[in-house]
C-alpha cells in the first residue's frame, strides 16, 4: 500500500510518515499543493492525505483538480480549521474523510486503513465506449488500441462525458472541470476544447452530440 502526504508543517509531515512507514506503508511525502497534484495523478496511490493549507496552491485547488482529472483515489483532508462551512467545502468537491489538527496519530491511522479499505472495494479505473478507453489511473487514453494524445482539459473533458456516457453532461459543468488550469477560460473554450477532441475521435470514436440550449452526450453505440 503507498500513500501520499500532502503537508507543509515539516515536523508534522515527519510524524505521520514515520507512523505511516512503522504500519507497514510505503510513503511519499510533498509539500506544496502544485507537487501534490502531480504526484496524485502522476503515480498510483492508495490514499492521499492532503492539508487544506498549503502553499502554492491550496488543497481544495487540488482536490478539485484530482476529482475532474477522473481521479477516484480516496483523499483525507487534514486542517486546523474546525469550522463546519471548511468540512462542507472537503467533502462536498470530492473528499472521502476529514481529520481536524491536533490529532491523535491512533485514531489517523485507523481512517487510514479505512479509507484503504474502501478503495480496495471501488469500481475499475478504465471508462469504456465501443473502441475507446480511459484509464484513469495512469491517465492513458486509447481508441482501437492506439495512444490518444490529449491536452490536459480535452481529458478533463472526455472523461467526464465518458463517466456519464449515454447522459446529457450541461455546458456549465464540463466548463468547470476545465477551469483549474493556469491559462485563464476563454468564452467559447468548452466548444473549441470540444472541437479538438472530436477531431481526435475520428473516425472511429463515439459521437459527440450537441443539445443545443442544454449541454453534450457522448453517444454510446
Amino acid at each position: 500500500m503507498r500513500v501520499l502526504i500532502v503537508e507543509d508543517d515539516p515536523s508534522l509531515a515527519r510524524g505521520i510518515v514515520s507512523a505511516l512507514v512503522a504500519a507497514g506503508y510505503a510513503v511519499d511525502s510533498v509539500g506544496n499543493g502544485r507537487d501534490g497534484l502531480a504526484a496524485a495523478l502522476e503515480e498510483d496511490y492508495s490514499i492521499v492525505v492532503l492539508d487544506l493549507g498549503l502553499p502554492e496552491m491550496d488543497g481544495l485547488t487540488v482536490l478539485k483538480a484530482l476529482r475532474q482529472a477522473g481521479s477516484s483515489t480516496p483523499v483525507m483532508i487534514l486542517t486546523a480549521r474546525d469550522a463546519i462551512p471548511d468540512r462542507v467545502a472537503g467533502l462536498d468537491v470530492g473528499a472521502d474523510d476529514y481529520l481536524t489538527k491536533p490529532f491523535a496519530l491512533e485514531e489517523f491511522e485507523a481512517r487510514v486503513r479505512s479509507l484503504v479499505r474502501r478503495g480496495q472495494n471501488q469500481p475499475s479505473p478504465i471508462l469504456t465506449c465501443g473502441a475507446l478507453s480511459v484509464d484513469r489511473n495512469s491517465s492513458t487514453v486509447k481508441l482501437g488500441g492506439h495512444t490518444l494524445f490529449l491536452r490536459p482539459r480535452e481529458y478533463s473533458v472526455l472523461v467526464l462525458l465518458l463517466s456519464r456516457a449515454g447522459q446529457v453532461v450541461q455546458k456549465e459543468r464540463l466548463a468547470s472541470a476545465i477551469s483549474n488550469f493556469d491559462d485563464a477560460l476563454t468564452p467559447n473554450a468548452v466548444e473549441l476544447h470540444l472541437g479538438r477532441l472530436r477531431k481526435k475521435l475520428e473516425p472511429n470514436g463515439p459521437n459527440i452530440r450537441t443539445i443545443r440550449g442544454v449541454g453534450y452526450i457522448l453517444e454510446v453505440e
